[in-house]
């Protein structure tokens, strides 16, 4: 809102105060609404300030520790206090030039002591560091500053291509890392499961010989008990040739073309019985020893 003066009348806008002179010397301050003026006593509405927040924006350039030049963008927050008004009235002549004076000097005193990393991560510190200079300052003045805000960092773009560089690489090999361990622990798991497999297996086989050893003791002597005089040999043979006939059978009505050539005759069957007789016998001696 604005403030308008005419002839010994005056109205002061909400959020403004009004400067009134005296015969051109400093009087009172008139805060908002009307006021009466007398002309023929050299009273007089110097001017007007408002009490609002102004921000203003500072860009400035400046070197890290490491030697990379940066450029911090700060906000700073800034107001008329109403009872210093006459202060800043008469003071300062360009406020922002004095405030952006005071913020180049307290940055550049600060960030060439901070590497970069340490600039991103104590930002905070900075801003805190120009509202201390900037409140001792501007409060003689008449303005109270609300807040500063360090709105950016913005560093070379080479510098920002090479810390993106260095960050792709370090989340590739870690991605490498992790791609290794998945790897092992796959292998690992895979050869656990083929030990697992070969023990089942096997466990498997011993079970199958055991249940055929037990059947053809079973046989025996269901045979030897049903006919009489007949020894345990000859029921072996006879269990052996039976056996030995079925897999010539199952061989010729397989339906895969394959050609297996076995010596064939009563002598190989009764060859086969004998292997079979003397392994056995040998297992038992063994146990025996045992």
């Amino acid at each position: 809102m604005t403030s308008k003066g005419f002839f010994c009348f005056a109205c002061i806008g909400q959020a403004t105060v009004g400067v009134v002179e005296q015969w051109g010397r400093f009087q009172r301050i008139a805060g908002p609404g009307f006021h009466f003026l007398n002309p023929f006593a050299g009273e007089c509405l110097a001017g007007v300030l408002s009490t609002r927040v102004f921000s203003l924006e500072v860009r400035i350039e400046t070197k890290t520790k490491d030697n990379v030049f940066v450029q911090l963008l700060c906000s700073i927050q800034y107001r008329v206090i109403k009872e210093s008004a006459d202060d800043a009235f008469y003071e300062l002549q360009n406020p922002q030039e004095q405030i952006q004076a005071y913020v180049f000097d307290v940055v550049r005193a600060h960030v060439p002591r901070m590497t970069l990393d340490d600039l991103f991560e104590q930002k905070g510190e900075v801003a805190k560091a120009v509202l201390d200079e900037l409140e001792k300052v501007m409060g003689a003045y008449g303005y109270n500053i609300e807040q500063i805000l360090m709105v950016d960092i913005i560093p070379d773009s080479f510098v920002r291509k090479a810390m993106n560089e260095i960050n792709a690489a370090q989340r590739l090999q870690l991605a490498s890392i992790y791609k290794g361990e998945a790897e092992k622990t796959l292998l690992v798991k895979k050869a656990e499961a083929e030990a697992e497999a070969k023990y089942l297996g096997g466990v498997g086989i011993a079970k199958q010989r055991q249940a055929i050893t037990e059947g053809l003791r079973a046989n025996i002597l269901n045979i030897s008990n049903s006919v009489s005089g007949t020894s345990a040999k000859e029921v072996m043979d006879l269990i052996m040739v039976t056996q030995y006939f079925d897999t010539i059978k199952e061989l010729g009505n397989s339906s895969k073309n394959t050609t297996v050539f076995l010596p064939h005759g009563p002598g190989h069957v009764k060859d086969i019985s004998d292997q079979i007789r003397n392994g056995t016998m040998e297992a038992s001696c063994s146990n025996l020893g045992h």
